[in-house]
């Protein structure tokens, strides 16, 4: 009864947030893409989230000009739906509208491999792999424990090992993507001009200078300041006020 009357609280939600999609879409078309904006932000204020209204709303906001916006959009699109390749698209031709150019600092050597074999997947897609990599070394030992011969008994004790090698590797990767992702806190630049300090104090010397739509990553919380670092490995204090956390 109690599912029966949470269902029916939830359905006028959920109309609302189709219908507003769907008007969002229809002035999109319609060129009208500020009311569009509205639309789509009435559906986020009833909690409906999905990586395609995410998407649509940064297709708006980069119609009307509006870097950071854009790319914010894009990023919460992708944080659904990784590596889809419409979004990436789409974000590299929003990215294009920003000033500051900043480049990634190299990884080199094991920890490069390391890294792009971790962040390959998802930490659900490793947890699932290690899943079947369990499976796997499951139907191995059942075969070796049943087989009589010896090439057949050799066949099934390689493939248990190969299994046990894939489980090992897909839990270390699961664990370290999850990790990583608790993390990392990225946000993106908000205010049109804004000097980084090298201190959390409005006095302190500016370290550098960010403009909108440029993405960083949180490192630590200090009041109403954020030490802030970019890919290039520099980093500062920003006003909380400056940024928009994406996570």
């Amino acid at each position: 009864m109690k599912n029966l009357l949470y269902i029916l609280l939830l359905l006028p939600q959920i109309f609302l947030a189709q219908n507003g999609f769907e008007k969002g879409n229809e002035l999109y078309r319609k060129n009208q893409f500020q009311d569009a904006v509205q639309a789509y932000e009435s559906v986020l204020k009833t909690n409906k989230q999905s990586a395609e209204l995410y998407f649509n709303l940064g297709n708006s906001y980069y119609k009307l000009n509006k870097v950071a916006p854009a790319i914010y959009n894009f990023e919460k699109a992708l944080l659904i739906k990784p590596n889809d390749k419409q979004i990436l698209n789409n974000l590299a031709f929003a990215q294009k509208l920003q000033i500051d150019e900043v480049k990634e600092l190299p990884e080199v050597g094991f920890e490069k491999v390391l890294t792009n074999l971790t962040s390959s997947r998802h930490y659900n897609s490793w947890a699932w792999v290690a899943v079947f990599g369990s499976f796997f070394i499951l139907l191995f030992f059942i075969g070796y424990y049943f087989s009589h011969r010896t090439l057949l008994k050799r066949i099934f004790f390689g493939g248990m090992f190969l299994s046990g090698i894939v489980l090992v590797l897909a839990i270390f990767a699961s664990i370290s993507e999850k990790s990583n992702d608790e993390l990392y806190r990225p946000a993106i630049v908000f205010d049109e001009m804004v000097a980084v300090k090298a201190e959390p104090k409005t006095e302190s010397s500016d370290a550098f200078t960010l403009h909108e739509g440029t993405k960083v990553e949180v490192k630590e919380n200090l009041d109403n300041w954020r030490r802030i670092s970019l890919p290039d490995g520099t980093d500062g204090w920003i006003k909380a006020s400056s940024i928009k956390e994406l996570k």
